[in-house]
């Protein structure tokens, strides 16, 4: 059963946050353990300003080291390479190791999971079907090697490797997939901007040699890629600054004039 964010405000404890003198910040955490509480609620954690690291994943590591070990969150490289922070904080979803404390102008930071996933515990989404469609697109290389020719080497120019460009650099921390309104309503069938943008990279290898396969996958039924209204929100959150969207466009018209 999804565990749907559920919007509550403290105003009267808010008010009274904002209203304070102190240098503290505080944050406000979406909190959900499936062994402890049937509903959703919020932890509010005070955080000082030489507690912690410049980032809003060193004030999550420090309240689990200082204040609550119970907190669950995923972190790994804390350099934007992995992305395994991506949460929802102040209502947009960002990587929270690339995301600066500092210039967060409230004063109360409101952090939820990735919204309209499954939720495992607290920060922690279940992505279980992301990563299933992901493998939906058979994201590596394929290539019909010349039996005729088994040493021939699979090269490519420098002009079809700059196709790649914007497209390569995906981490899949489904931040543009779970802010999609599409995605949140048709995540069964519509694969989102994160696979999406991941099987034009493949579709756009020059050294593949099974574009016609994978387009005819994609364009099998009217789901996969045509749910996509173009709303760009996408585009929007992503952390390294791709444009699913654009991708997903071009894959239209490729299987329009297949």
């Amino acid at each position: 059963m999804r565990q749907f964010v559920q919007l509550i405000h403290n105003t009267s404890i808010l008010s009274t946050f904002n209203s304070s003198r102190s240098e503290k910040k505080y944050i406000r955490i979406y909190r959900w353990s499936p062994s402890l509480r049937s509903n959703p609620w919020f932890e509010i954690y005070p955080i000082l300003g030489k507690s912690y690291g410049p980032m809003v994943l060193d004030a999550l590591i420090s309240i689990k080291n200082r204040q609550d070990p119970t907190l669950s969150f995923r972190r790994s490289c804390r350099e934007g390479i992995c992305g395994s922070c991506s949460m929802n904080i102040l209502g947009v979803n960002k990587l929270a190791c690339l995301q600066p404390f500092k210039i967060l102008s409230s004063k109360v930071i409101t952090i939820y999971p990735l919204p309209h996933m499954n939720i495992i515990k607290d920060l922690v989404p279940d992505l279980s079907s992301f990563y299933h469609q992901y493998k939906m697109i058979s994201p590596w290389l394929n290539y019909k090697r010349d039996p005729h020719n088994v040493k021939k080497e699979n090269l490519q120019s420098k002009e079809d490797r700059l196709k790649l460009d914007g497209l390569y650099e995906c981490i899949l921390c489904a931040c543009c997939s779970s802010s999609c309104p599409s995605y949140w309503w048709n995540s069964g069938e519509y694969l989102g901007p994160a696979i999406l943008l991941q099987a034009y990279r493949w579709i756009s290898d020059t050294r593949d040699t099974t574009v016609e396969e994978r387009l005819q996958f994609l364009g099998k039924g009217s789901m996969k890629i045509f749910r996509c209204h173009t709303i760009m929100n996408c585009a929007k959150v992503c952390p390294k600054n791709l444009n699913p969207g654009a991708a997903i466009s071009l894959i239209k018209n490729q299987v329009t004039h297949f």
